[in-house]
């Protein structure tokens, strides 16, 4: 058998550089995949990260891999197209190399399907965010849109009153229950059910145009739409998953495939990097735990067999 690491990370974010980190500092051969394209690559500042409020989410992988290097842990920049299990986990990268490993840590996180509506995509990052507790803060006080048609929408466009008084949820040509509208009318907030036609605005936004050309002047959209695993593998090897598209995990970030661990966006609703972090520390300290039990299991083993 080639190389046999202790655990090998699928993905190279705050959550899995963190278990990494903690991994390495427990003496463990690691090895981590990232393909260089994190779901946030667009926006200009994370937030929510203390010692590093603002910061660039790409210079925060670059700080964090930098780090990385006085260990001993080995990173490539290659995408896993497929893995199964054996006696250990078997991973391929896109180039058809195998790779194994003990455990498996998946840290691949969540893609958000962006609605294709012109300009959505040229101002996600800008004037466009999924995340008001990443992005409420900057757009405090302005003209914000909600947009989305199903009961999380009612609740973003709800939330979304924490930073403005004027919000206004679209939902882009779809109706919604007469108990959503009350809970928006309580609120304040305004709904305009007619089909979006592109948004308006250059390097920011400056309004949302609808089917009429009617023009209605906004300052940041905030959505809630589909997300999708990033990666499948979780799928392939056998992962049960909840309603909402998210890997089921036990307590101890464990799915129900013995050895394969889950931590960040791909396993969690609460999408906030700090949170990703925290939850790859936490995987690394719960995976070196079952390490440490087998281990011990097996001393013990050894000593009864020599009695």
């Amino acid at each position: 058998m080639k190389d046999l690491y202790d655990v090998i990370i699928v993905g190279g974010g705050p959550a899995g550089l963190n278990a990494a980190l903690i991994l390495a500092r427990c003496l463990r051969k690691v090895l981590i995949f990232d393909h260089g394209k994190p779901r946030n690559r667009w926006a200009r500042a994370s937030h929510g990260f203390l010692s590093r409020d603002g910061i660039n989410p790409l210079e925060l992988l670059r700080i964090s891999r930098e780090q990385l290097q006085h260990y001993n842990i080995e990173l490539k920049s290659l995408e896993i197209v497929s893995a199964r299990k054996e006696q250990n986990f078997i991973v391929k990268d896109e180039n058809g190399q195998e790779y194994y490993a003990k455990k498996l840590l998946i840290a691949t996180g969540l893609k958000d399907l962006l609605p294709k509506i012109p300009g959505f995509e040229r101002l996600y990052g800008k004037s466009v965010f999924h995340c008001p507790y990443c992005d409420g803060y900057e757009n405090r006080f302005t003209k914000i849109a909600a947009y989305g048609f199903h009961k999380n929408a009612v609740g973003l466009a709800i939330s979304l009153t924490n930073w403005s008084d004027d919000v206004i949820l679209f939902s882009d040509g779809r109706k919604l229950s007469n108990q959503d509208q009350e809970r928006l009318d309580i609120h304040g907030i305004s709904i305009i059910n007619k089909k979006v036609e592109r948004l308006e605005g250059d390097e920011y936004l400056k309004g949302i145009v609808l089917e009429d050309d009617d023009f209605i002047p906004r300052n940041a959209v905030f959505f809630t739409t589909e997300q999708y695993q990033r990666s499948h593998i979780a799928e392939e090897l056998g992962c049960a998953f909840s309603i909402h598209n998210i890997v089921e995990t036990n307590d101890f970030q464990q799915t129900n495939v013995e050895g394969l661990y889950v931590a960040g966006d791909a396993g969690k609703d609460a999408q906030l990097i700090i949170i990703a972090a925290a939850e790859g520390a936490r995987a690394a300290v719960i995976i070196n735990k079952s390490f440490q039990k087998e281990e011990l299991n097996t001393i013990t083993l050894n000593a009864d067999l020599k009695k």
